[in-house]
């Protein structure tokens, strides 16, 4: 199903466009390669800082997709119900670790709530691979992205203990 078919309009497409543009530039804002980052420890095979902005724009024009595939392949109002909640909660997750990690600099913190993150992003590849296999698959790149963030911030917690709050 081609999510910007004339039947489909394109509210739904310019609707999930705006929302993944708030949560990506809210992220971004939340983002502070400041001293403080710089002068933590990382591990060798840590991403180079210029790959994160390609490699979200490409996740966030994949999940952007998937959630308007999901919304035009069901017309229920309870399926879209759960497909807006679950997009809804995700990006609040996606903007709090940011916060968390650059923000209150507490990458134990950002640890402990990339859990709650990653568990978001399956329930995102349920509720939109229930609707079209392609939709759910589209979740995946962000769902082993945040695997990587997840194995990084754990290696950043233990190579640069202790946090206390800012």
């Amino acid at each position: 199903m081609n999510p910007f078919a004339a039947e489909a309009g394109w509210g739904p497409a310019a609707v999930a466009a705006v929302a993944a543009l708030v949560v990506a530039v809210a992220g971004g804002l939340a983002t502070n390669t400041d001293a403080w980052y710089r002068a933590l420890r990382v591990p060798a095979w840590k991403p180079p800082d210029w790959a994160f902005g390609p490699v979200w724009t490409v996740i966030f024009l994949l999940t952007t997709t998937a959630g308007v595939l999901a919304w035009n392949g069901d017309p229920d109002p309870a399926a879209r119900g759960v497909l807006l909640a679950a997009y809804a909660v995700n990006g609040v997750l996606n903007i709090a670790w940011s916060v968390l990690f650059f923000r209150f600099r507490r990458p134990d913190w950002a640890l402990a709530e990339v859990v709650a993150l990653w568990l978001s992003i399956a329930v995102l590849v349920l509720v939109t691979g229930r609707v079209g296999l392609a939709a759910g698959l589209m979740n995946l790149p962000y769902l082993a992205w945040v695997s990587v963030a997840a194995c990084l911030n754990l290696r950043i917690v233990r190579l640069n203990p202790p946090f206390r709050a800012a």
